[in-house]
């Protein structure tokens, strides 16, 4: 049986954030076992534990987002916790207004919503998640947002001839898992809040 491109892709994510989770957690394990027996303290051993929880933190929001999806359920705690530790690394705070579990594939549309707010919030800010009626609505806020209109475009198909750099796949991941979902993405923006939904 063939495998289509766009699963191909996710099934690669999750393959190599997989791989990762346990080396990065090793090392964490490896940090606080040195803090413990007083071995190694000080500026250093911060730095470097807080690189390993960012790190961390990252494979399990992108595991999430660029792996595969399938309808498996996920619970709330398990989401929040996810959007608190990437919360507690960067420069943005993530704020989960659903009550419920849900599918793992709505909750990967949210995730790649939100990195695409990430590009428009330089300075940081807040994104907020909810879902209304089975309507997906992600809301970042910031003191300044920076649209560049070529990537924008293919959410909604608009215009899909800019280059994606790496660090801007979530632009065409997700149509495409929208379209999957048999969904439709759409998003508006202001001076101070840009929102996506699906």
């Amino acid at each position: 049986m063939a495998v289509d491109t766009a699963n191909l892709a996710a099934l690669i994510g999750s393959r190599i954030c997989h791989d990762l989770i346990s080396p990065v957690g090793a090392i964490n394990n490896g940090l606080e076992l040195l803090a413990m027996s007083g071995a190694m303290v000080g500026p250093e051993l911060e730095l470097i534990s807080d690189s390993v929880l960012n790190a961390n933190a990252r494979i399990r929001f992108f595991r999430i987002a660029f792996g595969a999806a399938g309808d498996q359920q996920m619970g709330r705690a398990e989401i929040v916790s996810v959007l608190d530790d990437i919360s507690k690394a960067g420069r943005l705070k993530f704020q989960w207004d659903h009550s419920e579990g849900c599918s793992r594939s709505e909750v990967r549309m949210a995730f790649l919503a939100a990195l695409c707010l990430e590009t428009a919030l330089p300075y940081g800010g807040m994104i907020s998640i909810s879902c209304d009626a089975g309507k997906w609505t992600v809301a970042g806020e910031g003191r300044k947002i920076n649209v560049e209109a070529p990537l924008w475009g293919y959410l909604d198909a608009s215009d899909t001839s800019a280059n994606l750099a790496p660090a801007q796949v979530q632009f065409a991941m997700l149509p495409v898992a929208a379209q999957e979902a048999d969904r439709k993405v759409g998003f508006d923006h202001t001076e101070e809040k840009i929102t996506v939904w699906f």
